[in-house]
């Protein structure tokens, strides 16, 4: 398996930012980090290896990145504060990490390349993942979210700052106008999301109820799975969702072809 660490300047942080790259082609995947982790997580919970099949035939190629989360949606501290940091993060990586990583992944697979990009992540990163797909469906087409809490005043209670709200999936949604044009982006998007119904899954799997009902209302044809009452929160569970959903949605790209 090809695999490659890179350590890149970002201004708009104002710092270096890790991330390692999984693959040599294949459809192109930014992986962001379950909350507080970081860039080498899915390497070091076995995430890549139950995916490594897919990985090793050229079927996708994996970007894990590094996350900010103890500055923003963690903190415990000035509302504004922590959210303009998202912003610059979600900056970087949309308007300076994603340019790199398309640069980089034309080189590896030996062809220019111009798709879209999927994102992906459990917990947090599924937070992070169906956000960057909602802000930014001119530069993301496809999202997998295990475990994820979508709605924004989980991290700021009684909140009333439009840049929060505007980072809130599940406010987002449940507000846009059906013939809003980000709406029909959506529609032509792939979106899956899973959650069990076991231990520390109660706000995920609320949101997973509100979203699929969103979805509906907006004619978003997102796959919207529930897993059992055995299926927790945790590692052990999101390796055995990863490579089933990953799987399929690989499928549909490559029938698209």
């Amino acid at each position: 398996m090809y695999t490659c660490y890179y350590k890149d300047y970002s201004p708009a942080l104002q710092r270096e930012m890790e991330f390692k790259v999984y693959g040599h082609a294949g459809k192109p995947c930014i992986v962001f980090a379950a909350q507080n982790g970081n860039f080498y997580d899915f390497e070091n919970y076995g995430m890549i290896e139950t995916i490594k099949d897919f990985i090793e035939e050229g079927r996708i190629q994996l970007f894990c990145v590094q996350s900010i989360d103890e500055e923003t949606w963690s903190g415990s501290w000035n509302y504004h504060t922590r959210i303009e940091q998202h912003e610059r993060w979600f900056t970087y990586i949309c308007d300076e990490l994603l340019p790199r990583l398309h640069s980089i992944h034309n080189n590896t697979c030996k062809k220019y390349d111009d798709r879209k990009f999927l994102c992906m992540g459990v917990s947090m990163g599924a937070y992070h993942a169906l956000n960057a797909l909602l802000r930014r469906p001119e530069r993301f087409d496809s999202c997998i979210g295990l475990s994820g809490i979508y709605h924004a005043s989980f991290f700021f209670p009684n909140y009333e700052d439009e840049e929060i709200y505007l980072n809130s999936p599940l406010d987002v949604l449940k507000n846009i106008d059906y013939n809003h044009p980000y709406a029909q982006k959506y529609r032509e998007s792939k979106i899956i999301l899973c959650c069990g119904q076991g231990n520390w899954e109660e706000e995920a799997l609320h949101d997973a109820n509100e979203l699929k009902n969103a979805f509906e209302r907006l004619n978003i044809h997102a796959w919207v799975d529930l897993w059992g009452k055995d299926v927790v929160h945790d590692w052990i569970w999101w390796r055995k969702q990863l490579p089933y959903f990953l799987d399929k949605m690989l499928e549909e790209f490559e029938n698209d072809q």
